[in-house]
């Protein structure tokens, strides 16, 4: 920063920008370019800098052990950026207010590319997405003609026809003006737009499998992949090779094979990357009726304390036993290293 001019004048200046989601943006890469070019010290690394973006309700949770849930969960997300180096962004406040719910990502996440021009990825991450491997680094080489990177899979789709082909919970967006274009095509179908409340059954009507009957922003961004192929497609990256988040009724239960060394050593399969309690709703508690809630809160407690280890150990102390989050016990010095 000491290296940058004091008052060099950007996009900032413009007392037409706006950080709404209902005003769009233009000549974006442009602007990102120039601000760059004036504040040389953010340049080093750029192409590869991330911030996370992450928030949850406004109001305190009704759930008895939901904001407990919550706090343990940002926790786990500050100590995945403070080991990988990225910033961290948490917003408990609508920034618009008919977009509550799960479209209150669009907002946070455009306000986060506007403020962040020295980064090239928004990370958006859901509040009840644990990360359960904590030394694994987004392979970003392979993103390198994408502008974002969600995980699912195209033959859903295509050939399905499902809401869930893909899961909007997480996702990697590039700071870009491609990009700024998808947020405000993908908002058009949220609560913001005059014809909001059409696109809840035009979205039905092709995915049959949608659970309820109002436009939800992955169903949207699903829409956007299927109707409109050739202009999206090309620029997103559908992730399935590995565990970018994986739905946590396939995932829980291995970490105790893990813990015991079962699976450690090259060749074997690797942890999950992030584990996504959907349909938990550990704060409101409204959980999905297909499992029960307690089954919901200890394997969320199983999973932050899996990934607590793996930073704990630096520190000479693990959870023996990943239902209990307290006392951990104290490892020797010449303890060795873990081998997965």
């Amino acid at each position: 920063m000491q290296f940058d001019p004091e008052d060099p004048g950007s996009f900032y200046d413009d007392p037409d920008l706006s950080y709404s989601i209902e005003r769009p943006i233009t000549g974006w890469d442009e602007k990102r370019k120039q601000w760059l070019e004036s504040h040389p010290s953010f340049k080093p690394g750029s192409e590869n800098r991330i911030v996370m973006v992450t928030g949850s309700q406004p109001a305190p949770c009704k759930n008895p052990i939901g904001d407990h849930l919550l706090l343990r969960c940002f926790k786990n997300k500050v100590d995945y950026c403070r080991i990988h180096g990225h910033d961290i962004f948490y917003s408990n406040s609508l920034l618009h207010p008919k977009m509550n719910s799960y479209w209150t990502k669009l907002p946070a996440v455009k306000a986060a590319m506007l403020a962040h021009p020295e980064a090239e990825w928004i990370w958006w991450v859901d509040s009840d997405a644990i990360f359960t491997d904590m030394e694994f680094t987004l392979p970003l080489h392979r993103y390198r003609y994408h502008n974002l990177v969600v995980h699912g899979w195209p033959s859903i789709i295509y050939d399905q026809q499902s809401w869930t082909a893909v899961n909007a919970g997480v996702f990697l967006i590039r700071n870009c003006q491609w990009s700024m274009d998808l947020i405000d095509t993908w908002k058009s179908m949220g609560p913001v737009s005059p014809d909001y409340a059409k696109w809840g059954p035009i979205q039905r009507s092709i995915f049959k499998d949608k659970l309820f009957p109002e436009s939800d922003d992955q169903t949207a961004l699903i829409y956007l992949l299927y109707k409109h192929k050739e202009v999206y497609y090309p620029k997103i990256y559908l992730e399935a090779e590995y565990y970018f988040q994986g739905y946590w009724i396939g995932v829980v239960g291995g970490e105790e094979r893990f813990l015991k060394g079962e699976f450690g050593g090259r060749g074997s399969r690797r942890r999950a990357f992030v584990t996504h309690f959907t349909g938990c709703q550990p704060c409101s508690g409204d959980h999905n009726p297909s499992y029960d809630g307690d089954t919901c809160w200890n394997e969320m407690i199983r999973a932050l304390n899996f990934a607590d280890n793996q930073v704990m150990r630096a520190y000479g102390y693990v959870h023996t036993d990943l239902s209990k989050t307290s006392p951990l016990q104290p490892l020797p010095f010449d303890y060795p290293d873990e081998t997965w």
